[in-house]
């Protein structure tokens, strides 16, 4: 490893090698673009969006033209046809460059990844099923043809982005379509997304609320009744500027349904790998970190002197943890992400709570871990491995799958088959 300038560092290997990890040349080439445009264009840009909590805007419209904001958008859409495995290690290249641009990204592609490769894995009538297609297609236009950002604002602060209960935000249905009033916490885009891919509970007077009758809706940004309120000035993940969306009697038509009516609710009772899709961004930041004290223990990152540390066996053993400890994850994460589909085993299941909290934790341990290795200089905020550290720290609290229920539903659902009680 020798770059020429640890911030766009193009001569990086892969973080998931094409032979060692058996990809084909048609995933490895979409991936490689990624990697190489994380390097080129999101690394230079990180640091200011960073300390000025700003949206990357220009990282999004630049995408458009490399068409990543397309990547998971069917090829007879006019898309690039990523599997849910292929987008996952491409978005792990993005965040080993900037954390917060590939978690916001990650929340456009999903409006794309779940009405496509992930839909067509689900039972739909043949009904349904045309309809689907027929609605999925004005969304892809907007986002082959104009560049179109979608966002997926989830949390609500309460139990309904963990799937405990039925979503806050309301939609009565009127002729033509929905009446939309409600709030969504950190949600990643607001300000900055063209379209806002909203989960929100269909109920119309008198029913009572219920998770089966979630509605996945696209409202436009500029719909009449959207705003976005509150300050944006977090610990880490600063430039995703996950501010506060209100919805008040939004008019939204249904043609703007991303899935038909009880689509979403089956999808995550039998596609739950579709909550695995914020770890990428953590590979990412996992990789950026080792990536970090290689560089300057070798004496090679500019902005410091080019004095040489990698003698000292203190370093070396510490170095060797960090690999074992970067191999560990990487090796459980790929595993996890490449068995998604729809109704996996149970084993499969339990792999990807493992995989979540694996990433999310050891990418800050990792972080962690790099500063105390480096020593002092590593602390200065003009050094990337600061960002690192405050970015990856945020992992192990994103919903729906935090560290504590992957904790939680591994312990039960490895000691109860479904159904069991102890009564």
């Amino acid at each position: 490893m020798n770059p020429r300038d640890f911030d766009q560092h193009d001569a990086d290997a892969p973080i998931f090698d094409r032979a060692a990890f058996r990809l084909s040349k048609e995933e490895a080439e979409l991936i490689d673009k990624a990697r190489r445009f994380g390097a080129r264009v999101l690394a230079p840009r990180a640091a200011q969006h960073d300390r000025d909590a700003t949206f990357p805007i220009e990282n999004f419209r630049d995408m458009h033209g490399e068409g990543l904001l397309a990547i998971c958008v069917p090829e007879d859409e006019g898309g690039e046809g990523a599997s849910f495995k292929t987008y996952c290690l491409a978005a792990a290249e993005l965040g080993r460059y900037c954390g917060a641009t590939a978690l916001s990204w990650n929340m456009h592609v999903c409006s794309t990844l779940w009405t496509g490769a992930l839909a067509d894995d689900l039972e739909m009538s043949a009904e349904e099923r045309d309809e689907h297609n027929a609605r999925r297609s004005l969304h892809y236009k907007r986002i082959v043809g104009d560049g179109a950002i979608y966002s997926q604002p989830f949390s609500e602060g309460g139990p309904a982005a963990a799937g405990a209960a039925a979503f806050g935000t309301e939609a009565k249905p009127v002729d033509g379509g929905f009446l939309v009033s409600g709030k969504k916490i950190i949600a990643s885009l607001s300000g900055a997304a063209d379209y806002y891919g909203v989960l929100c509970t269909e109920r119309a007077e008198g029913d009572a609320a219920s998770r089966r009758n979630t509605l996945y809706l696209a409202i436009p940004a500029k719909a009449d009744g959207v705003s976005v309120v509150g300050d944006w000035d977090p610990l880490g993940m600063r430039a995703t500027v996950s501010r506060t969306l209100l919805l008040k009697d939004v008019f939204v038509p249904e043609e703007e349904m991303l899935m038909p009516r009880g689509v979403y609710f089956r999808a995550a009772t039998s596609w739950p790998h579709m909550f695995l899709t914020l770890s990428p961004t953590y590979m990412g930041l996992a990789q950026a970190a080792y990536d970090f004290t290689v560089v300057y223990l070798r004496g090679e990152l500019p902005g410091t002197p080019p004095v040489k540390r990698r003698m000292y066996p203190t370093k070396q053993i510490a170095l060797a943890e960090m690999r074992i400890m970067l191999e560990q994850t990487k090796a459980l994460w790929f595993q996890a992400v490449s068995e998604a589909r729809a109704e996996p085993t149970k084993e499969q299941v339990l792999r990807a709570y493992a995989a979540q909290f694996t990433v999310m934790e050891n990418a800050n341990a990792l972080a962690a871990k790099a500063i105390r290795t480096c020593g002092g200089q590593a602390m200065l905020k003009n050094l990337s491995l600061v960002r690192i550290y405050r970015d990856s720290r945020c992992g192990s609290l994103m919903l729906p799958w935090t560290a504590e229920i992957c904790l939680d539903r591994l312990g039960r659902e490895s000691l109860y088959e479904p159904g069991e009680t102890d009564g």
